[in-house]
């Protein structure tokens, strides 16, 4: 079977003109190298273009990036062999996990992933490999006694209204990918990003994640500043709450679709939230906390 392919990141990205703190986490990334060594399931959404950790690192570099919490790609299915090959290089001072694990994994083997530096499990109800929505029930208390979280990524922010008040109810942390998938051309009454925002507002371990919001602005300028609102709400709701992903190395861009200049990103995210102490929470305390990183 054939899959659509994805885009190579640029080869290199504009310095940034912000200095990041000491600690600057960049909590959504992904690596794809040696398919004959890491192999990729079947089925899959995409198959990904080569993206190294030496790549990965240089642009950390560029950016002021100084941790990383990589997310083990779809493409892997459950096998997160890649992902933690990418921490022990990098030591888990500087690198922590999110697995893609079967639901009926069992303690031992979490226990490793724990030991590995793996921090939570992600589910996805638009990519094909993690399992979907339904996986949260059994997953849930498998991860409680580790501390784990389940992070959850959707296909669109409207999906979250029904699943509301089995999100309040789960008995471990929630994070919310890519801004909960909301759209440019949506409002901020949404029910989707309301939904949202009373799961930051009622939990006090929900968490969201400001990143791979140039997919969803339906802005051809390459702006994302119809993404802006969304960004500077959710920071204005649960500042402590708000991570920060790159999203490096921009999978599930294909064809003649813009890839994003990191540099850019990085800038306009700055420009969006100004304020260098909410930077600070959010490149670096934030992840701190919900990683168990080292206080810097």
């Amino acid at each position: 079977m054939t899959y659509p392919e994805c885009l190579a990141p640029l080869e290199s990205a504009t310095r940034p003109k912000v200095l990041l703190p000491a600690g600057a986490t960049d909590c959504h990334c992904h690596v794809y190298m040696q398919p004959e060594r890491y192999p990729l399931a079947e089925p899959r959404s995409y198959t990904p273009a080569c993206a190294t950790l030496d790549a990965y690192l240089a642009l950390c570099k560029q950016l002021g990036l100084q941790r990383t919490v990589q997310v083990s790609a779809s493409v892997y299915g459950f096998d997160n062999s890649l992902t933690t090959d990418v921490i022990r290089r990098l030591g888990q001072d500087r690198a922590r996990g999110v697995a893609g694990v079967s639901p009926d994994i069992d303690a031992k083997a979490l226990g490793q992933l724990h030991e590995d530096g793996f921090r939570g499990v992600r589910l996805s109800t638009y990519l094909k490999g993690y399992g979907g929505m339904q996986a949260m029930q059994l997953l849930a208390p498998k991860l409680r006694p580790l501390g784990w979280h389940l992070q959850i990524h959707l296909t669109h922010i409207e999906e979250l209204p029904a699943l509301k008040n089995e999100l309040l109810a789960l008995p471990v942390p929630l994070v919310f990918d890519h801004m909960g998938s909301v759209r440019g051309d949506e409002n901020l009454q949404g029910p989707g990003f309301q939904t949202l925002l009373q799961l930051l507002t009622e939990r006090e371990d929900c968490w969201v994640k400001i990143s791979s919001w140039y997919r969803r602005s339906t802005l051809k300028d390459g702006s994302g500043n119809d993404m802006r609102p969304f960004a500077e709400k959710l920071v204005a709701t649960r500042p402590d709450r708000v991570l920060f992903g790159t999203n490096w190395p921009h999978p599930n861009l294909f064809g003649r679709d813009r890839m994003p200049d990191d540099g850019l990103l990085l800038n306009r995210f700055c420009e969006w939230i100004p304020e260098s102490t909410i930077q600070k929470s959010i490149f670096v305390d934030n992840p701190t906390k919900l990683y168990g990183f080292d206080p810097v």
